[in-house]
């Protein structure tokens, strides 16, 4: 059996995260305004608990977005998949990652894909030429470390 999960990403600032990730790997933000309006329906709503984006309900310190062909639940369009959630946490980054994502495009891609990257706000912190391979390190809107491969 295998384990299903998801990378769980601290910041400050979900939704601005969630898009950018969302538009970098061309996944899908999950919309979780009907779960909101059920919880809200049955009195289970904590006040403060959400905000608007997108013009629909959405948690104030949570969001995530998942691949397009993954399975989701249609009851509260939450990935079975391929998933990133972000969730608000007090404290800023202060040291490099120790985990991060590799965005695998090929050789004919990388400058194209980090143009691309960079215009939805992302910044290239240094480039590497190894005899293991050629990548660009960028880090993303809130300074997380990710690879253009």
């Amino acid at each position: 059996m295998t384990v299903h999960w998801k990378l769980v990403v601290d910041c400050s600032d979900p939704h601005t995260q969630a898009d950018f990730w969302a538009a970098a790997l061309e996944y899908r933000r999950e919309d979780h305004s009907a779960l909101i309006e059920s919880l809200r329906q049955a009195g289970q709503l904590p006040d403060g608990s959400t905000t608007q984006a997108h013009g629909r309900d959405a948690w104030l310190d949570y969001t995530a977005v998942r691949h397009p062909d993954d399975e989701f639940e249609k009851d509260t369009d939450i990935g079975l998949g391929r998933r990133l959630l972000f969730q608000r946490v007090p404290e800023g980054k202060t040291v490099k990652n120790r985990l991060h994502l590799d965005l695998h495009v090929g050789p004919e891609k990388r400058e194209a894909e980090v143009a691309r990257l960079e215009g939805i706000g992302a910044s290239v912190l240094y480039r590497q030429d190894q005899p293991i391979g050629v990548w660009t390190t960028m880090a993303d809107p809130e300074g997380n470390e990710f690879c253009v491969e």
